[in-house]
């Protein structure tokens, strides 16, 4: 039996690294490490509460047909601030705040911005 204990990180392949990075700084986030250069630069940023988000450089901008991840859900305690300090970061709206419910049982409010690599950000949060 394998023990997980959690995620430790989400890789991003990121068409404009230094934006990214910037974006991602605008949001709250830290960079943690970085190394190589040009297309081989990595970095890792703290996402707070111990999950990391990993960004490559040497990304392109066409999207996926088909992403294999829907979007990246950051925990939110206020997701109209969090929503409108993405979009003044540089993000366009997807989704604008709104109040929902997850099958009908849990309260949530959400919100949906799409980042610098076309990545799609969710602002979430339990009511």
């Amino acid at each position: 039996m394998i023990k997980r204990t959690g995620f430790h990180h989400v890789a991003l392949r990121a068409q404009h690294l230094e934006q990214s990075i910037e974006f991602y700084t605008k949001l709250g986030c830290s960079v943690i490490r970085s190394w190589g250069e040009g297309d081989s630069r990595g970095v890792m940023l703290d996402m707070g509460g111990g999950n990391i988000l990993e960004m490559f450089a040497g990304g392109t901008a066409q999207a996926e047909e088909h992403p294999r991840f829907e979007h990246i859900a950051l925990k939110s305690d206020d997701v109209d601030a969090d929503y409108q300090a993405a979009l003044e970061a540089g993000a366009t709206s997807q989704v604008e705040p709104k109040d929902g419910s997850l099958g009908g049982v849990l309260p949530i409010r959400i919100a949906f911005v799409v980042g610098p690599n076309q990545e799609v950000i969710e602002f979430f949060q339990e009511k």
